[in-house]
């Protein structure tokens, strides 16, 4: 036990200390939190275990489970299905997907006090639709049009939920203007100088950066708590208002990038990245 709190101490050192509490807590709500919160274990562990068969390179997300799928609305107003955390991104050998994944499905069947005989069908049937689709080739994207089951209603009604709602959910009115909510426990109040800071950097990145969004400016800034892993890393939400369009707001989330968990274990080149958050995007 003192080792492996040893080995949690060290990786979660360099996160702010503040929050690291807060995952920590996160992590302890039960097994799965647990996994969710140390990809770093994971790879270390299954370094010092039996070396995994030979199989294909390719561009994986380094952190595959059953709980890194999600949607997202595409410029076109369609809503896609895909994969939605590549922090721990990049090339290596498939089967380190196929193992994660796996071990995801036997750990959650286990949370949610399923038969340990209907996670290992589950873990099969995901193994043989894995290879199928690796033979047979697959859509490079999912929308409503193609998907089918749980993921065909999940998509439809994720298409329902509108801009309007998810901004009511995440902002307050105050003074006839809106702001970022303090009351989501999520959401925590930036120090001054930071906020004017962060504030002053998104709104010059606006004005110089092809990518930004055009004839917007920064309203309102929060610290902001997601996931697990990533629990401790800065992370920002950012509130902008259209400065040509009444009433058009957007949210925007910048995340500190870190290396990714498997790169230690890993004997292949990697591409030469300008940052981590390159990385990440990149491979994305």
């Amino acid at each position: 036990m003192s080792d492996l709190y040893e080995r949690l101490k060290s990786f979660n050192a360099v996160l702010l200390p503040e929050k690291v509490q807060l995952k920590y807590e996160a992590m302890a709500e039960n097994a799965f939190r647990f996994f969710r919160g140390t990809c770093h274990l994971f790879y270390q562990d299954l370094a010092a275990a039996q070396p995994l068969p030979l199989s294909p390179l390719a561009w994986i997300c380094g952190d595959l489970h059953i709980e890194n799928f999600g949607s997202y609305r595409g410029d076109n107003k369609l809503v896609y299905f895909d994969l939605n955390d590549f922090d721990e991104a990049l090339l290596a050998h498939a089967s380190y997907e196929v193992v994660r994944m796996a071990t995801s499905i036997f750990i959650a069947f286990d949370n949610l006090d399923f038969e340990p005989e209907k996670a290992l069908k589950m873990a099969q049937l995901y193994l043989k639709t894995y290879s199928g689709m690796l033979a047979g080739g697959k859509a490079i994207s999912i929308d409503p049009r193609i998907a089918k089951g749980i993921v065909c209603d999940f998509l439809r009604s994720a298409a329902k939920t509108g801009y309007k709602e998810l901004l009511k959910k995440r902002t307050v009115s105050k003074k006839k203007s809106i702001m970022l909510s303090l009351a989501d426990e999520r959401h925590f109040k930036l120090d001054k100088n930071l906020r004017h800071e962060l504030k002053a950097h998104i709104n010059e990145w606006i004005k110089t950066s092809n990518d930004g969004p055009y004839n917007y400016e920064v309203i309102s800034a929060v610290f902001r708590l997601a996931g697990t892993g990533s629990i401790g890393v800065k992370r920002y939400l950012f509130l902008l208002k259209s400065t040509n369009t009444k009433d058009r707001y957007l949210l925007l989330d910048m995340k500190q990038a870190r290396p990714s968990s498997l790169l230690p274990y890993i004997k292949v080149q990697q591409l030469q990245w300008e940052t981590e958050a390159a990385r990440v995007i990149g491979i994305q």
